[in-house]
């Protein structure tokens, strides 16, 4: 990546600013701050190495450099614009430190262009395009956008003759023959044409991926699958050298390590050709088999009615110990999005995830996690100040209406600063590149956030969903039905860490917990998703935003927002983690698989825009027991599962590689909204992710 740029996903720091690693170069010694350790004591420690010399003349420009982007970058002048009510709402400004209930993200995300305009008109004909629908063809953004893809083929002509000199001096026949490919394949790019072959229309989207910097890539299986299979048919390509080509594209986007990102879509109802399509599927999974990496995120849309050949390859190629490609049954996400982001169903035909698992409008929005809210410590801080006498909890419709009432002020405050952040956006820039794919930004003659794009969506990450819907439980039983415990008893538990208090947190934990269809557990999980999803909701219009969702994908956020968390009344201490997306706290689903999964079903999927399932399975059931696995998985999607992430792993396994990660290193897991090697994990998340039920 850039150290300083502008970009319009979260690897760019000129909006997502993050200059900490140009000044470690200049200054190796000091200190900084890192996540990638289970204590406080060991995240703050010396984690730089001298990797350049700078002359004085050259360190003069690059303090420069630093000085002007703490001024200028983006995040300052979005901070500049809250009004001081935003400000004494939302007091933390991001993870560093000790983070509050919440805090804003500042990064625009979620670019998932439609490339077919592209691919389908070459560079010239969609320059000619460009002028022929612009209401103002001379104008700025017009004529920029022409100048953008004068940019893509001055950059395709510099890539080809640096790859013909190398042609030229190469030795081995095979890799000449590659290279001379590689360089005929963007001299026809260079010359604006319309790209002929499966290589040429390949290479065009990774060259403005790569300049856009876009992170996502859509519908690729119908963008892409035509020419393959036309290359196929004409004997141009065997499907060998087609699986060999999407290997080195999936190992090229693995080397940008955007772990979070790097989304493949394949699958799924509206494609335009989906007999080609479905062929370019089929081929992505096996390049996902070959590559056995943690990117790109290749996610499968599936339907009633969807060719059966790509849902069984997907189980394949999961059972062998990938964590691809993810499952999202289309049968329940269109009509959710169709209710949630109030689209018709040719419009929600279109809805994609990124990311960490968000939902988005392929070409027509983003939706952009901008805020997130820590829900045990919004809880707790409640707890707190009703055991000091400042709320009345004599009941507890009381006590959730306290809750209920502080997580409307976050969230307001929270799409208040996203729609500022969106203006302060198209202030500075109209992201040419995205708004040529995007639908509406030609016709309108305005850049994405310049009022080019057809919904202004945004998001919020909730963490912590469930452990706060396991402790109302308990609260519930144990203080106001069963009146064995006071608010004060619970408050002060959670406070001290349960010092003293054994018999009080046995209890909490005793009580009962979601993911095991249990109706008393279940119905407050649904309580608390119900209440935060439509709370958020209705910030969208106050805040000038269409659409204002909850997302529940998690990452490893749960484990670091958990470090800085008082015990919470459930009966998790203070620093363990939280409870990952929508699942069950990683050990309390011990009813198993089935009631796991009816448990997850309860939670209207409509209502969010966006939330990650868990699955961890033993090897047996994907190979042994494949047909009671899939009457399983079947039985979720039918009783409306809407999706799926599953990791096929043993326990012995994961023990082995914390014992010996030397020996591990090609496994692994799915963590939240991305997967990794299981090794490269701070202990205290290996630890969840081993705690979690393993589903025998």
């Amino acid at each position: 990546y850039p150290l300083v740029g502008f970009s319009p996903e979260p690897v760019g720091v000129g909006f997502y600013h993050r200059p900490n690693g140009i000044r470690a170069l200049l200054n190796p010694s000091e200190k900084r701050f890192t996540w990638n350790s289970s204590t406080r004591d060991e995240r703050e420690k010396d984690t730089t190495q001298t990797v350049f010399e700078f002359s004085p003349e050259k360190r003069k420009q690059v303090e420069a450099m630093l000085a002007f982007w703490d001024k200028n970058a983006s995040r300052v002048k979005v901070r500049e614009r809250y009004p001081q009510e935003i400000v004494d709402v939302l007091p933390s400004d991001n993870w560093a430190g000790e983070p509050g209930e919440g805090f804003p993200l500042y990064r625009l995300g979620g670019m998932q262009c439609d490339y077919r305009p592209l691919l389908e008109n070459g560079v010239n004909g969609l320059k000619q395009d460009v002028l022929k629908r612009s209401p103002n063809p001379e104008g700025k953004l017009a004529q920029g956008l022409v100048g953008a893809l004068d940019l893509l083929l001055h950059f395709a002509g510099r890539y080809a003759e640096r790859i013909e000199q190398q042609a030229h001096e190469e030795l081995t026949p095979l890799r000449k023959t590659e290279l001379t490919r590689m360089a005929q394949s963007l001299r026809r790019i260079q010359a604006g044409e319309k790209p002929q072959t499966f290589h040429e229309a390949c290479q065009l989207v990774w060259l403005y991926s790569i300049l856009g910097q876009f992170w996502n890539y859509g519908r690729l299986d119908d963008a892409l699958g035509p020419f393959l299979v036309a290359d196929l048919d004409e004997g141009r390509i065997t499907e060998e050298i087609a699986t060999e080509l999407l290997c080195s594209w999936w190992r090229l986007m693995a080397a940008f390590n955007n772990r979070n990102n790097n989304r493949v879509i394949v699958g799924g109802r509206g494609r335009a050709n989906e007999a080609a399509a479905d062929a370019f599927a089929l081929l992505a999974m096996e390049a996902t088999r070959r590559t056995r990496d943690y990117q790109p995120q290749l996610s499968l849309r599936f339907y009633k009615g969807q060719s059966p050949a790509l849902y069984q390859r997907a189980l394949d190629v999961i059972g062998e110990g990938c964590t691809f490609p993810l499952m999202y049954d289309d049968d329940v996400n269109i009509p959710a999005v169709m209710k949630g982001h109030h689209l018709t169903e040719e419009e929600a035909l279109n809805w994609l995830p990124f990311g960490c698992g968000e939902y988005t409008v392929m070409s027509r929005s983003v939706s952009t996690p901008n805020g997130l809210i820590n829900m045990p410590m919004v809880l707790d801080g409640i707890l707190q100040k009703a055991a000091q006498g400042q709320i009345d909890v004599s009941s507890f419709d009381k006590l959730f209406d306290a809750y209920a009432a502080r997580t409307t002020e976050l969230m307001h405050a929270m799409a208040v600063t996203q729609k500022i952040q969106y203006d302060v956006l198209g202030e500075q820039a109209p992201f040419l590149f995205a708004s040529l794919l995007f639908h509406d930004c030609v016709k309108r003659d305005k850049g994405i956030c310049q009022g080019g794009m057809r919904y202004l969506g945004g998001t919020n990450e909730t963490y912590g969903n469930i452990t706060t819907a396991d402790a109302f439980t308990a609260i519930k039983r144990y203080v106001y039905d069963e009146k064995k415990y006071t608010i004060e008893q619970i408050a002060q538990a959670c406070r001290e860490n349960f010092k003293d208090n054994d018999a009080l947190r046995q209890d909490l934990l005793n009580a009962p917990k979601y993911g095991n269809d249990n109706d008393e557990a279940d119905t407050m999980a649904v309580r608390v998703h119900e209440q935060i999803c439509n709370t958020t909701a209705a910030q969208a219009k106050p805040a000038g935003l269409d659409t204002y969702l909850v997302v529940v994908v998690n990452n490893w956020g749960n484990t670091i927002l958990g470090r800085f968390t008082n015990a919470s009344a459930d009966g998790r201490k203070a620093g363990e983690p939280m409870s990952n997306a929508n699942n069950p706290t990683s050990g309390f689903d011990r009813s198993g698989t089935t009631a796991f999964l009816n448990s997850l079903v309860k939670l209207d999927p409509s209502l969010h825009a966006g939330a990650v399932q868990n699955m961890k399975f033993s090897k047996a059931m994907f190979y042994k027991d494949r047909p009671k696995t899939e009457a399983l998985l079947n039985t979720f999607w039918k009783n409306g599962g809407q999706q799926a992430m599953i990791t096929v792993v043993s326990r012995d396994d994961l023990q082995a590689a914390m014992r010996e990660p030397e020996k591990w290193g090609h496994l692994l897991v799915r963590v939240g909204g991305f997967s990794i090697r299981f090794v490269e994990l701070p202990r205290d998340v290996q630890l969840d992710v081993l705690n979690r039920t393993l589903n025998e």
